[in-house]
């Protein structure tokens, strides 16, 4: 069968269409903003890889200058979010901002930091993978300047209601600008990222079968016109002063063709994403192993708490048997910690140290799924469990 990967969560394997788009853009070397023939030419790709990002992506087939921000990754587009926001206006000391206590480092990470600058960061607890709603009516009360939610976790696969959490931050603060950091989300869910509401999204391409190195921004009509956003740092004015420094216009390329094609196979991978993890849900009924499922989810990550093995343990098994997958998110695999997402969404410490995240891509097989199912089975029949 060869090796299964099954950690597409971390990242995807590259693309047909984004490999071709890539190798055609590497002999196209000019840089976009100058002004001589080969220049033009580059400039001409990034402007035709921007608007089908912004179609496929956003479905915007009309925009703004500066509506869509290329950025190196998804963790810089957010951060351009929460810092862009926060810095462009002088906002009184103890401003409320508005998220959940599972967000990705990116988020959790970067609101620390404004904590230390005098924001009041408020955390809606995501307990079994929901939204409290007195909680959101008590923080939306406080009159939130910015809310950032994922749209779906990236650890248990939970499917947040960002629509829900951004109207009832609307309806007490109209002023409130929101964010979503749907890395995640993007081609995973039913529902388009135009219709979530936000005023900012973050993505990144290497989740969606692009290169890695790549993200966006996508901000609203309103945002700019209000001046709500400012860049991170200065330079030569690229992407219309919001990311200074010479586009990747290799990795861009590679992120409009895969944008392109995720967007065209949209429906038909989302139906393939549930199948695979339902079949692996299923599975493990009546086994040891105890699925974390959220009541809303997105189809392409299923959790698991093993019976008392680490998850490093099987994790290291499984990747000798060919089995790739992980036991939480890439960006913290070697910190040691325990998962601030699981243990948000209700396990305890032993039960977090002994969870794997497996996540699907709508190449995987059936086939691929049964394997892992006999794998499981077989190491928790042969692996030391912790002591009680």
């Amino acid at each position: 069968m060869g090796r299964i990967y099954f950690d597409n969560a971390a990242t995807t394997a590259l693309g047909a269409a984004a490999k071709e788009a890539m190798r055609a853009a590497m002999e196209n070397y000019g840089n976009p903003s100058s002004l001589h023939e080969t220049g033009v030419a580059a400039g001409a790709l990034l402007k035709e890889a921007r608007a089908a990002v912004a179609e496929a992506v956003f479905g915007c087939r009309f925009f703004r200058d500066g509506q869509l921000i290329f950025t190196a990754s998804g963790s810089e587009a957010t951060a351009l979010a929460l810092f862009g926001v926060t810095h462009a206006k002088a906002f009184p000391r103890g401003s409320v901002i508005l998220t959940t206590d599972s967000e990705h480092p990116s988020v959790e990470n970067n609101l620390q930091r404004l904590e230390t600058e005098g924001f009041t960061v408020r955390r809606l607890s995501t307990k079994g993978g929901v939204i409290d709603k007195a909680e959101l009516a008590a923080y939306a009360a406080e009159k939130p300047v910015l809310v950032s939610v994922m749209l779906v976790n990236n650890e248990t696969g939970a499917r947040y209601p960002v629509e829900e959490i951004f109207a009832a931050a609307r309806a007490k603060n109209p002023a409130c600008v929101c964010h979503t950091d749907a890395v995640q989300g993007l081609f995973k869910t039913s529902a388009p990222l135009s219709s979530l509401g936000a005023d900012l999204v973050s993505v990144s391409a290497h989740k969606i079968h692009g290169p890695k190195g790549v993200g966006a921004l996508f901000v609203s009509e309103a945002v700019l016109k209000a001046k709500k956003l400012a860049p991170l740092f200065l330079g030569g004015g690229q992407e219309y002063g919001f990311r200074s420094g010479t586009e990747n216009t290799i990795a861009i390329a590679g992120f409009s063709a895969a944008a392109q094609a995720g967007a065209a196979d949209r429906a038909a991978n989302v139906r393939r994403l549930y199948a695979l993890s339902d079949r692996l849900i299923k599975g493990l009924e009546g086994t040891e192993c105890r699925v974390n499922l959220p009541p809303e989810r997105a189809g392409h990550i299923v959790s698991v708490t093993l019976p008392d093995i680490k998850s490093e343990t099987m994790l290291h098994y499984l990747s000798n048997e060919g089995i790739d997958v992980s036991s939480g998110s890439a960006c913290s695999a070697h910190k040691h910690t325990k998962s601030r997402a699981l243990l948000a969404f209700g396990l305890s410490e032993r039960q977090a140290d002994c969870t794997l995240r497996v996540s699907f891509c709508p190449e995987n097989t059936e086939a691929e799924v049964d394997a892992l199912l006999a794998a499981l089975t077989e190491a928790t029949q042969t692996l030391i469990r912790i002591k009680r």
